[in-house]
């Protein structure tokens, strides 16, 4: 076995945040499993990216850039990393839990007849075994497995971990790329972009959410309107977003995404658990709510008891005139 790879994912010219956070967490691993950090990054246009990883502990990098590895199908990027995996045996090949990472990882576990850890919180070393962490029943609990046999692949959340900078530089290693002709049979017949000018939730630094308090879909534009104001994504409870008042995309909890900004205003949100287990890492929570016993005053950090269309717009007047 020879240390852990972690699989970066491209975005743009640069690397997603999840793919630094685990890398971060990973150099705190290494000693205890052993052998080198290494991460790959398989993409058109990426080899750029290995700089940064380096920055964050890698300490060698593996760059496969080809044209069939920028579509955003996952069947190449798996024959990447079997290749590095029958070469180098891995004993922890660690991805971030995005569309991506959770294809590959699942068709790379299919082919290697590996086990499979997701929605990963948090991994812990035993010797050079690891143990993956992740919530169960509404977040009301957590599940530590292992691995009957490796290598050990584990999809992790986006903002589990911080991350950090080690000051280190890696070794870049260009792959001979072996992509078979059954992975190159699946095209890519379009693509429609996100929408100008949104921010991603996961890489947000402020969110405004709204939950079932809203009372009707056409009510989000308060929310937004705030959002726009600060320069913030957009968030939903589960509530909103079964009431199909805003798409799944955007919802924050357990069943969504787990988000860790700097400021998470929760408007009309109630604060279950399914809801907290998503945001409760935020730097600072700002709860409005009209029901003063509602859960997420438990844990906010300041909370205003009130009618959340009265404060909004008050609030969004604020910040437009303090920007002004």
């Amino acid at each position: 076995m020879a240390g852990i790879l972690v699989v970066a994912e491209p975005q743009g010219t640069g690397t997603r945040r999840v793919s630094l956070e685990i890398l971060s967490k990973a150099r705190e691993l290494k000693d205890s499993i052993g052998g080198p950090l290494t991460a790959v990054i398989a993409g058109s246009g990426v080899a750029d990216a290995a700089a940064v990883l380096g920055a964050h502990g890698a300490e060698k990098v593996f760059v496969a850039d080809h044209e069939a590895l920028g579509t955003g199908l996952a069947a190449p990027h798996v024959d990447v990393i079997a290749t590095l995996q029958a070469e180098n045996d891995f004993s922890a090949i660690l991805f971030g839990g995005t569309s991506l990472g959770r294809d590959t990882a699942a068709a790379l576990a299919a082919r290697l007849g590996a086990g499979l850890n997701s929605d990963s919180i948090d991994l812990v070393a035993s010797g050079s075994t690891l143990s993956a962490v992740r919530p169960a029943f509404g977040g009301q609990n957590l599940v530590s497995s292992q691995w009957v046999n490796g290598p050990q692949i584990a999809l992790v959340r986006p903002n589990s971990f911080a991350a950090s900078e080690s000051g280190g530089t890696a070794e870049v290693v260009a792959v001979t790329l072996e992509i078979s002709d059954a992975s190159l049979a699946a095209k890519v017949t379009g693509r429609k972009p996100a929408e100008a000018g949104k921010v991603s939730l996961e890489e947000a630094s402020m969110i405004v959410s709204g939950g079932r308090g809203l009372g009707a879909p056409e009510n989000f534009a308060v929310v937004e309107t705030l959002a726009s104001a600060l320069g913030a994504a957009v968030g939903a409870s589960r509530a909103a977003v079964d009431a199909g008042w805003y798409p799944h995309p955007n919802q924050v909890g357990q069943t969504g995404k787990t988000v860790s900004p700097n400021l998470y205003i929760a408007c009309g949100i109630s604060g279950a658990v399914q809801h907290k287990v998503g945001m409760q890492t935020s730097d600072v929570i700002i709860a409005i709510n009209k029901d003063p016993d509602a859960p997420i005053f438990q844990f906010a950090d300041f909370g205003v008891v009130g009618d959340l269309f009265e404060i909004l717009p008050k609030l969004t007047e604020l910040v437009n005139a303090r920007k002004g």
